[in-house]
């Protein structure tokens, strides 16, 4: 088993169209988000009073004994605090409710999306790398407004503001606490730059686990069948290796630069201090000048600390932002834009110089021609890869032709609103695919309109009713993921139900018995005599003991159509079906 690794680099930081996209999900939060940046302002204009409030209450209070101005400047201090409590409570929880209520909008419109997409798309794309789309990715988006965007504009701000004041203070004390600045800003943007590649190697990795896992879980009876248990344990350990290594090597980055530039800033206070105090010493300048300016420092250096990080959380939030809206734009779904909307079909279907192929023109289907009349039963044969299952998926759109029409009553299936078209063919493909949940709900699939009566006829219809009954809880009970608490044969009687409930006027039958017990699959054909009673059906199957009395058999090979006939018919020309016909006797006679 293998499975393509993905490899993602950062973009620019401030890309302009993936934040002009992401502000459409922002549009209709507006009023709050304005609101964030008003607190934004706020917290940033609150930042440098408290050190000026300090400075106040020493030079002008305290060093005059002014008792009754020092108790006004420590109630000031008291609300200062409170309303700056207030204020980042406000900002973080508000922060951090967009970030939430847009990613649940993101998450919601992306998995809309990914619900019309044409099967192709999922052919080609592994489903794990969907789930870190739909999940890792976009929950990354939250950060750009709790951790990102927000978070930036008032660093930046507090910077500033911090910046001003203190010029206004004394600007000469000012330039001596900036003489380590530089060394500050080099480190930390090579630190936001080791940490960027770190970051994408997390990501890739967190990637490709999702992609592997999702695959081989799946796939896991496989593995255990031809015991590959050890070697896809060394790939998946290899896999989680490279986490492991990207993870620690940003770990390293942060346990270097954070005590580096706790170093910075404590040489900048040393000689803050040194200079301030040949000044205080000179009384050339105030103790709570000095004093305030530490604080001053603290309250400097810590937003630029954390401006490296805040950088790259915004920009693996536009890197994640980029990857979802590429998704987000892809064409690669089916164009739902006929408005033909009967309430019921006849049946008659015909396909007329059908051509079709999955990739390019490597034709799976070629010049394909045939009709099948309302309530009769044509039955497709082949070797496998001759394109039956094919021809199947592109009545009900699951595909989209390359040439020539398929037609149903005479109208081009291009025509039909999309769920009109399926609710009026029922399929039951080969590999039945349960959901963990009820057999009700894996018979309605939540549809409201079907009652437990309608289910419980159609599954005496089709020879289901007594197993159903027979288990824990009926209709209730939890088939678990897949069906894996259902034999095959159960899992392929539900199947018929789930399509017979809907009433269809097209049945498909899709090698619907070829993997089932002699009893069962008996069972199954008595179901499909009364399915097939009044509609149109086209069966698939190997077993040609089970088309023999469908009006027409239409044998395939390599995409074309070799014969076409009734059993008999096809059987006097001794030709192609003859052959099928004679080996699978043989076949019998030696079991």
């Amino acid at each position: 088993m293998s499975l393509e690794k993905e490899n993602v680099k950062s973009g620019d930081i401030i890309d302009t169209q993936v934040l002009g996209k992401l502000y459409q999900f922002v549009r209709p939060y507006r009023g709050r988000f304005f609101f964030l940046i008003f607190l934004t302002v706020a917290l940033a204009a609150l930042a440098p009073t408290k050190p000026l409030f300090i400075q106040k209450a020493i030079d002008e209070h305290v060093a005059l004994g002014d008792q009754e101005g020092l108790l006004r400047i420590i109630y000031l201090l008291v609300g200062l605090l409170i309303l700056q409590a207030v204020v980042q409570f406000a900002h973080t929880y508000l922060s951090g409710w967009i970030g939430q209520v847009i990613i649940r909008d993101i998450r919601v419109k992306l998995y809309r999306h990914l619900l019309k997409m044409r099967l192709k798309f999922f052919d080609n794309t592994p489903i794990g790398r969907l789930v870190t789309r739909n999940i890792s990715d976009i929950e990354s988006l939250s950060n750009v407004f709790s951790e990102g965007l927000a978070a930036i504009i008032g660093d930046l701000l507090q910077l500033f503001t911090i910046l001003g004041v203190m010029f206004w203070v004394d600007w000469k004390l000012t330039l001596v606490s900036l003489s380590t600045l530089p060394l500050l800003i080099i480190s930390t943007y090579i630190f936001k730059e080791k940490v960027k590649v770190a970051f994408n190697e997390v990501r890739n990795a967190v990637s490709n686990l999702n992609s592997f896992l999702q695959e081989h879980i799946t796939g896991m009876n496989i593995v255990q069948v031809f015991n590959r248990e050890d070697s896809e344990y060394k790939k998946f350990d290899a896999i989680n290796t490279e986490h492991k290594k990207a993870n620690v090597k940003s770990v390293l980055y942060y346990a270097i630069y954070y005590p580096v530039a706790e170093i910075i800033q404590a040489v900048g206070i040393g000689l803050v201090v040194w200079y301030g105090a040949t000044g205080v010493f000179g009384l050339d300048l105030k103790v709570g000048v000095l004093i305030s300016f530490i604080m001053y420092l603290q309250l400097f250096f810590r937003p630029i600390r954390m401006l490296a990080d805040r950088f790259n959380t915004l920009q693996m939030g536009v890197v994640s932002s980029s990857r979802i809206f590429k998704l987000l734009e892809s064409d690669e779904h089916i164009a739902n834009e006929g408005n033909y909307s009967p309430e019921k079909l006849k049946g008659n279907i015909k396909l007329e110089n059908v051509w079709f192929a999955y990739n390019d023109e490597e034709w799976v289907l070629k010049d394909i021609n045939f009709n099948v009349k309302h309530g009769e039963t044509v039955a497709l044969v082949g070797a496998t890869g001759a394109g039956k299952s094919s021809i199947i998926n592109l009545i009900s759109r699951f595909y989209e032709i390359n040439k020539g029409s398929i037609k149903i009553d005479d109208q081009n299936i291009r025509d039909f609103e999309l769920g009109t078209l399926r609710k009026h063919i029922g399929v039951v493909l080969q590999d039945v695919f349960l959901f963990s949940d009820t057999i009700y709900f894996n018979i309605t699939l939540g549809n409201p309109d079907i009652t437990r009566e309608q289910v419980m006829e159609a599954a005496e219809l089709v020879g289901a009713k007594k197993f159903i009954e027979r288990l824990p809880g009926g209709l209730d009970y939890n088939v678990m993921e897949r069906g894996a608490t259902l034999s095959v044969g159960q899992r392929q009687l539900i199947s018929f139900v789930r399509a017979m409930v809907y009433n269809p006027e097209i049945i498909i039958l899709d090698e619907a018995t070829s993997s089932v017990d002699t009893e069962t699959e008996e069972l199954i054909q008595n179901a499909i005599e009364k399915m097939m009673k009044g509609r149109t059906s086209i069966v698939i199957a190997h077993r040609l003991s089970t088309i023999q009395k469908a009006h027409n058999i239409i044998v395939l090979h390599k995409g074309e159509i070799k014969e076409m006939g009734t059993h008999d018919t096809l059987l006097e020309k001794e030709g192609y079906y003859a052959q099928l016909h004679q080996m699978q006797l043989k076949s019998m006679v030696s079991e």
